[in-house]
């Protein structure tokens, strides 16, 4: 396993540095540029801006400095100055080795259109709100969707599988911008049960998480009943109720844990996917999340900002497939890395 681990983590080392280049050289490619505006900007400080930001260089040494900022680790003493061009993500105190000496790393570089921040502002202060959000809808899905798929499974060509599976079908046919909405205005105007916007408090998470846990819920709803109705037909499950054993233990021992292989696959890609994929909820609800800044910063041309999501997102991506990865052996005993 540990070796397992290990070559998955290498891997992701690879993906990552393969993304960013591929990122790297065709966001150079799409026309206009970060400082670019309707009026127009005098070449003088169009260059300015270009060596202030390191944007002058040839494209392979743009992206050496960019990646190298990122990865190469430095040690600084009191005459260090952070600054929005050298800010770091990682900022660790080393006095028991050398007084008024830090440890630096990862620095994203700073938001070419939102002078005042740099990509780690935006990771520090809106990651975990999409963090936050992201795991509640997964909560919400899982809750929702997996147990109603049991049901219907079990109870197959019955009135619970059919409203299960009907429920299921309007979740998926039912978008975030209308379901959103739909709940603001139940729940918050007609019942004043819930708050319609906002972050911080609890009662704030329910409505967004709902929205945008429901339809997934529903594809996890069809997903479990379609895999375990598989199960079900199966040689060992016959013979596990030829052992005499209650249906109860059957189902939850061993159909259900084997259906949830592919429910399992689905969950890891997912859960990214909510993490940093949530523009139009946290538009509705006012959240002040990552996905503003994950779609923004294309139109916008903000470079690092783009460089910084997509690799957020792509690390997210591989960790989680890893995760499902070694849920497998947990699930099917067969499995073996």
């Amino acid at each position: 396993m540990a070796r397992f681990v290990a070559q998955r983590f290498l891997w992701l080392l690879l993906v990552l540095f393969v993304v960013s280049a591929i990122t790297f050289g065709l966001m150079r490619l799409v026309p206009g540029g970060p400082f670019a505006t309707e009026r127009g900007v005098p070449d003088t400080i169009l260059r300015a801006l270009e060596e202030k930001y390191n944007l002058t260089g040839t494209l392979p040494e743009q992206y050496l400095k960019w990646i190298g900022d990122i990865v190469l680790p430095r040690v600084t003493d009191e005459t260090f100055r952070p600054s929005a061009v050298n800010d770091y993500l990682i900022n660790i105190r080393l006095d028991f080795i050398r007084p008024d000496t830090d440890f630096r790393w990862m620095n994203f570089g700073p938001s070419l259109r939102i002078r005042s921040r740099t990509v780690n502002n935006i990771f520090e202060e809106n990651l975990p709100i999409s963090l936050q959000l992201g795991t509640a809808a997964l909560m919400v899905a899982m809750a929702i969707g997996i147990p109603a798929g049991i049901i219907a499974a079990l109870n197959r060509n019955t009135i619970y599988d059919y409203t299960g599976m009907g429920v299921a079908i309007i979740g998926v046919s039912i978008p975030v911008i209308i379901m959103g909405p739909l709940l603001q205005y139940l729940f918050g105007v007609q019942w004043h049960v819930l708050p319609v916007s906002g972050w911080g408090k609890p009662e704030n998470v329910i409505l967004p998480a709902f929205a945008l846990g429901f339809a997934q819920s529903a594809l996890l709803a069809r997903l479990t009943r379609a895999s375990l109705l598989q199960v079900m037909n199966e040689d060992y499950i016959r013979t596990a109720r030829a052992k005499g054993l209650s249906e109860r233990i059957v189902v939850l021992f061993h159909a259900l844990k084997n259906s949830l292989i592919p429910v399992v696959t689905v969950l890891g890609p997912l859960f990214a996917a909510l993490l940093t994929g949530t523009f139009v909820t946290e538009t509705i609800f006012g959240i002040p999340g990552m996905g503003r800044f994950f779609v923004t910063s294309v139109t916008n041309r903000d470079y690092p900002v783009i460089m910084g999501t997509i690799l957020l997102y792509a690390g997210f991506l591989v960790l989680a497939n890893m995760v499902v990865d070694i849920t497998y052996a947990w699930l099917d005993p067969r499995i073996r890395y």
